[in-house]
């Protein structure tokens, strides 16, 4: 099981820290798109959209890596006064009961769309827009995937506290 955990979390965190860079890559296309606003009054469609597709893909593929670090929001009125054991079974109870459930219908909804999609050879409904909206798509699928295997991860590791 140990062996499981660190091969799913180890995947994860090198995603989210390549997603992390995509911050810097974010930056430098907002600065160029600012100063084309100002210098040449004109902001290319697909300069905007390319804002707007890095930035799905940081949230996107940085989830499950925030899901790692239990980094992710959480009510902790009462999470914090309990043992470890407890948080463990509600960690448990919660990623069967909430998450799992909202991956399984994103994947298979987005998964459906990402294909048609692909199969439409969907681009920008904005003249000038990128091309290929499909793979902003399937980066959907992508990420709740990552998400949903942090959840195991994240229930095989309270498993074993809950165990020991």
């Amino acid at each position: 099981m140990t062996s499981v955990i660190d091969i799913i979390e180890h995947f994860v965190a090198r995603v989210g820290k390549c997603s992390s860079w995509l911050c810097f890559v974010l930056i430098f296309i907002i600065s160029g798109d600012v100063m084309m606003r100002y210098i040449w009054s004109t902001s290319p469609n697909w300069l905007i959209e390319l804002e707007w597709h890095i930035f799905s893909l940081i949230f996107l593929f940085g989830c499950s890596y925030a899901l790692q670090k239990d980094k992710h929001v959480r009510v902790d009125v009462f999470y914090t006064k309990w043992s470890q054991k407890t948080k463990a079974w509600v960690n448990v109870i919660g990623t069967v009961v909430l998450l799992f459930p909202w991956c399984y219908i994103v994947i298979k909804t987005s998964s459906e769309y990402a294909i048609n999609s692909f199969y439409m050879q969907e681009g920008s409904d904005q003249p000038g827009g990128l091309p290929a909206r499909y793979i902003i798509k399937f980066s959907i699928v992508i990420g709740f995937v990552l998400l949903a295997l942090q959840g195991l991860a994240s229930i095989l590791k309270n498993i074993k506290l809950i165990r020991s």
